[in-house]
């Protein structure tokens, strides 16, 4: 046991030390051919472990995240060993495994397009917008990669992915929506198009094995039957429904007694029914920065499943806006600021985002809610509306 200990934490430093190098300038074929025996045995666990450690000694995520490629290529050989995620259909892992299939049968679609256009066919440019519309999957397929695999690998201690995955997932997103906004200009350019187009296939199609080879291999190592049961049920469009357990303190559906409030009292199910139908998205995250709270409306903003509840507040947000997380909560706790508010565009939606301090009556602080509304028909409104007109 103890030589097996040894053995791993050698090969643990190796792998650290390989990606220093790989930091520092070596070439992928360089360390290939100097460290090739230990690339060849290390496992997507191996290199994730040894990241996670470098990350921890003060190399930044930003630098992983540039690097993100060159490390699948570095270690492509141990990777190759991995064993095929689950293949069952029914399985969360079947429909994870089935999309990264659609998504590159739609890659190859809308290329093809893209060539013709490309190669002076300008009367396909109809055609072309209309396939392009399918690559909206890529978005879907991240939504519920970050939403549903990455806090239940955070609660097992693997956090890589939500600190160096969803920055790429990130950086995929850009690249669409350029490729996008070129593709919607009047008479764009055939060949910027297709330097566009192949930026963002060729990462979305890295991503594609960085799932096959690393995330849902780590997954089926670490999740439980009840986890992927969960998971099944969320994707089957099954809202998940705390129960009355001492461990989370929720009551359960079935629950009909008043709770006692301030200006009243309310059964469980009254309490549910008012959130759930607020014209608002709201999320709870307490004082010790865990969500333990979303409502889950017919038309939801932002994506919130089961698995974020018990989640870090800090993992909910990708690499590239945590620090101005840390600053809402620093500031928050500190009493210094009691609100925080953003406003974006998002197609034909207007985003407004506002953060504010949950203070008890002896002004300690007790948690953050975070409020989301499309007011995009509010903006819009004009003069005065006071007659029923229905």
């Amino acid at each position: 046991m103890s030589e097996h200990i040894n053995n791993a934490s050698k090969r643990k430093e190796a792998i650290k030390k390989i990606i220093h190098l790989l930091h520092e300038g070596k070439t992928v074929e360089e360390l290939q051919a100097e460290y090739g025996h230990i690339i060849a045995g290390a496992s997507a666990q191996d290199i994730a472990d040894a990241e996670r450690e470098v990350i921890s000694e003060g190399l930044p995520v930003s630098e992983i995240q540039k690097l993100c490629d060159l490390h699948v290529a570095v270690f492509q050989a141990g990777l190759e060993t991995e064993p095929e995620p689950e293949n069952k259909p029914g399985h969360p892992l079947f429909d994870f495994r089935t999309e990264n299939e659609l998504i590159e049968r739609t890659l190859e679609s809308v290329e093809g397009f893209v060539l013709q256009y490309a190669g002076g066919n300008q009367g396909i440019l109809e055609n072309l917008r209309e396939s392009a519309k399918n690559l909206e999957l890529v978005l879907c397929h991240y939504d519920k990669k970050e939403n549903m695999i990455f806090p239940v690998l955070e609660k097992y201690g693997f956090d890589g992915p939500s600190k160096v995955m969803w920055g790429v997932d990130n950086e995929i997103r850009d690249s669409l929506r350029g490729f996008n906004t070129l593709l919607a200009s009047e008479q764009p350019l055939g060949v910027t198009l297709e330097s566009r187009f192949n930026e963002f296939s060729r990462k979305a199609k890295d991503m594609i094995y960085k799932e096959e080879k690393i995330l849902l291999p780590e997954a089926m190592r670490r999740f439980s039957p009840a986890d992927w049961q969960q998971m099944a049920d969320e994707i089957a469009g099954v809202v998940i429904k705390p129960t009355d357990t001492p461990q989370n303190g929720f009551y359960s559906a079935a629950h009909t007694s008043d709770i006692p409030l301030k200006t009243g009292a309310l059964t469980p199910d009254q309490i549910d029914l008012l959130l759930t139908n607020l014209p608002v998205d709201v999320t709870f995250v307490d004082e010790n920065d865990k969500v333990r709270y979303f409502t889950q409306g017919k038309e939801r903003i932002f994506t919130r499943t089961a698995a974020i509840i018990g989640r870090d507040v800090h993992n909910c947000h990708p690499p590239q806006s945590v620090h101005v997380v840390h600053k809402i909560l620093d500031e928050f706790k500190a009493g210094t600021k009691d609100q925080a508010e953003f406003w974006l565009e998002s197609g034909e939606a207007f985003i407004h985002i506002r953060y504010f301090a949950l203070r008890d009556e002896a002004g300690a602080y007790k948690g953050v809610i975070e409020v989301s509304q499309n007011v995009a028909g509010i903006r819009a409104l004009e003069g005065e509306k006071r007659l029923l007109d229905w």
